[in-house]
């Protein structure tokens, strides 16, 4: 007896992968093993990556607090314990985006923790 093989469901699993390959470079995006290599590797950047974004996001809203603090006569690490020692509790993205869109905000904290 010949062996059964779901030639259906391979080739569904397959035609998948390499719809989500589309619009890579090359071999990439149509020839199954290097496709499917360079599809699973983007899997791994892709979580490794949403680890990193909260990082450098963090990074970011640091620089922008530490520049909106210079303004105002203080260093970023100054504030940020000032701000600690005064019982304020607001994190950094919020103070960031009031540095940025809200500077009277930003300034009127500043004040309050000098």
């Amino acid at each position: 007896m010949p062996r059964s093989v779901n030639h259906v469901a391979s080739k569904a699993r397959r035609k998948k992968i390499l719809k989500q390959t589309k619009g890579y470079f090359g071999a990439r995006k149509n020839v199954w093993t290097v496709a499917k290599n360079t599809w699973e590797k983007g899997l791994t950047y892709a979580y490794r990556d949403r680890k990193n974004k909260k990082r450098t996001f963090r990074a970011l809203w640091i620089q922008r607090i530490n520049a909106a603090a210079r303004l105002e006569g203080m260093s970023y690490s100054r504030l940020m314990g000032a701000l600690h020692k005064a019982g304020i509790e607001i994190n950094r993205k919020v103070l960031a985006d009031l540095a940025v869109n809200h500077p009277e905000a930003f300034k009127a904290i500043v004040q309050k923790v000098k």
